[in-house]
C-alpha cells in the first residue's frame, strides 16, 4: 500500500497538513520534517533540484515522519522512470489537462503489463536488488497525484479523476489564477469560487483533492471548503517570513531606542558637541 494513499484513506475528519520543500537542502528538509507536517512536496519543477539532490532529500526526509511527495518537472516518462528508480513512491505530476495525459502519467509509473516503466536491476527503489518480488508488487506501492492548473483542466475534473491509478487531484491556485486572467491573484473571488466548486465536484466522485495556501489563515479556509489535504507555504517561504519579521522587529526596536534617547536628553553614540 502506498503510504500517501493510506494517509488519505485514514485521515478521518482531519485534513493532512503539508508544505513545499524548495531550498534543495537536505538539512532544511530534515528539520522541516521534524516540525510535525504530515507530508511535504520535494519540488523538481520550480527549483534547481536534480536527481542526486532528490536522493539526498529522500534520505533526509526518510529520517522523519513527513511523507515525501515528489513533484516531477513535467509529465515525462523518462523523468518519471528516473525519479521512481531514485526511490520516490508518490509523485505530483504538473499541468495535467485531460484524461489522456493523466493516463500517460499513470502508465509511466507502472511496470508492464500495466504500464511502460523500464526495469533496472539495482535501483534504490528495489533496495539495490534485495527487495523480494519488487517488480511484481511495486505497482501497488506507487501513488499518483495529478495537478489541475488551468480552467480547461478544471472543466475536465471528473474525467481526469476517473482514470485508473489517479489517487488524488491537486489544484495549483497560482497557475489557475493566471489561467483565469487574474495572474498574481490566487485569492481573487472568481478563483476561490472555482476552487470551492472543484472541491465539491471531487467530493461527489469520491476523489481526494488538495491545494496550497500561503498562510495558515488561507489554508484554514481551504480546509473549510472541503479540500482533503493542504500545504502551507514552503521551507523558503517560512524562512523568509521569519527573517523579515525578525529584521522588522529589530528595526522597530532601533527606532524606539533612538526616540527614547533623544527625548531622554541623553547624548547618542558618535554625537559631537
Amino acid at each position: 500500500m502506498n503510504p500517501f494513499r493510506l494517509m488519505l484513506q485514514t485521515r478521518g475528519a482531519r485534513a493532512p497538513i503539508g508544505t513545499w520543500i524548495m531550498s534543495v537542502s537536505p538539512i532544511v528538509a530534515e528539520a522541516v520534517g521534524q516540525c510535525g507536517f504530515d507530508w511535504g512536496v520535494l519540488d523538481m519543477e520550480h527549483t534547481p533540484l536534480d536527481l542526486m539532490g532528490l536522493v539526498n532529500l529522500l534520505q533526509a526526509v526518510g529520517n522523519t515522519k513527513m511523507l515525501p511527495v515528489v513533484r516531477v518537472p513535467w509529465n515525462d516518462a523518462v523523468t518519471i522512470k528516473r525519479v521512481l528508480d531514485a526511490g520516490a513512491q508518490t509523485l505530483l505530476v504538473p499541468f495535467v489537462q485531460n484524461a489522456d495525459e493523466a493516463a500517460r502519467a499513470v502508465a509511466a509509473t507502472r511496470y508492464p503489463p500495466e504500464g511502460m516503466r523500464g526495469i533496472a536491476a539495482l535501483s534504490r527503489a528495489s533496495c539495490y536488488g534485495t527487495a523480494p518480488d519488487h517488480y511484481r508488487v511495486a505497482n501497488r506501492s506507487i501513488g499518483v497525484v495529478v495537478q489541475l492548473e488551468t480552467v480547461q483542466a478544471i472543466e475536465r475534473l471528473e474525467e481526469i479523476a476517473a482514470v485508473p491509478g489517479v489517487d488524488a487531484l491537486f489544484i495549483g491556485p497560482a497557475d489557475l489564477s493566471a489561467s483565469m486572467g487574474h495572474v498574481g491573484e490566487p485569492a481573487h473571488p472568481a478563483v476561490v469560487a472555482t476552487m470551492v466548486d472543484a472541491a465539491e465536484r471531487a467530493r461527489a466522485v469520491d476523489k481526494p483533492i488538495g491545494t496550497l495556501g500561503s498562510t495558515p489563515e488561507v489554508v484554514t479556509r481551504y480546509r473549510a471548503a472541503g479540500f482533503d489535504f493542504v500545504a502551507v507555504a514552503s521551507d523558503l517561504g517560512l524562512l523568509m517570513r521569519g527573517a523579515h519579521a525578525a529584521v522588522q522587529s529589530l528595526r522597530a526596536t532601533d527606532t524606539r531606542a533612538q526616540v527614547h534617547t533623544l527625548t531622554d536628553g541623553t547624548r547618542t553614540e558618535g554625537a559631537s558637541g
